[in-house]
């Protein structure tokens, strides 16, 4: 049966995020080649790829930063184009460029985005000042954002995505430039959110982070989806490392290696 029909509502009950044949054409280059995703409620997925492998954009349409060219997607079991508005009031995101508005103090930055979800004034003045703390911002003070480091702008924008307690939440490389105590305090927050019922679609580079978290995961490589499955099934008896290499391939270069390396130079 059609995925519009019958089953295809239970299907949608079971997803979080069904994509169908999104595709995304920039001139002659597929970025994203009709791509078919399947993201379990509740799961913890991580979204993998060789740099240009067309992560990011994936993320930015199916945030509705981007449209696709053809093709559509369901979250939270609404259609992305005609409910857009409906759906990004219950996702929160962590996008590749930050988009932080730079002339704002951390806290300012975080009562404009709790306003803009229309979270009650008692509940984000808490929910604040605990992320602030959390992520060791508590301190910044009237200082813009603009005077932030990376990884400071990086822990904002954690916060803010996690500020109205998004059902969905989407984490484009979220430890790039992250401390290593910071990394692990938002890792045992992003676990609890999943336990809490939560789903968390993420891309990393940084595979360990991977192995640590995430349930189910996806792979994709020039555009396509190669692989989507159960974390324990594609590193069964291996690392994800391993099977990573082993579906994407290893590109020529790295078996050649650079001539140089290989000179005696004692000769």
């Amino acid at each position: 049966m059609n995925r519009s029909g019958v089953h295809g509502v239970q299907q949608s009950m079971e997803y979080c995020v069904e994509t169908f044949d999104l595709t995304k054409r920039f001139g002659d280059l597929c970025a994203v080649d009709h791509v078919d995703l399947r993201v379990e409620r509740g799961s913890f997925y991580g979204f993998l790829g060789p740099n240009g492998a067309g992560k990011s954009t994936t993320i930015k349409m199916l945030t509705g930063l981007m449209a696709p060219t053809s093709g559509s997607a369901r979250l939270l079991g609404r259609d992305l184009a005609s409910d857009a508005l409906a759906i990004k009031e219950r996702i929160g995101v962590v996008p590749e460029d930050l988009c932080l508005f730079q002339n704002l103090t951390a806290r300012e930055y975080l009562t404009f985005m709790a306003r803009m979800y229309r979270v009650p004034k008692p509940v984000y003045t808490v929910r604040r000042e605990e992320l602030l703390s959390l992520l060791g911002l508590d301190d910044t003070g009237k200082t813009l954002v603009l005077e932030f480091s990376h990884g400071m702008k990086k822990k904002l924008s954690i916060a803010a995505a996690l500020l109205h307690d998004p059902e969905l939440l989407f984490l484009d490389e979220p430890f790039e430039g992250i401390d290593a105590i910071a990394s692990r305090t938002i890792r045992t927050v992003l676990d609890r959110m999943v336990q809490r019922g939560s789903t968390i679609f993420l891309t990393s580079h940084i595979l360990e982070i991977v192995e640590k978290l995430c349930s189910h995961v996806g792979i994709i490589a020039d555009g396509k989806l190669v692989t989507e499955t159960r974390l324990d099934e594609l590193a069964a008896g291996g690392t994800l490392e391993q099977a990573f290499v082993e579906v994407v391939g290893e590109p020529e270069e790295a078996a050649v290696g650079l001539s140089w390396l290989g000179e005696n130079h004692d000769a």
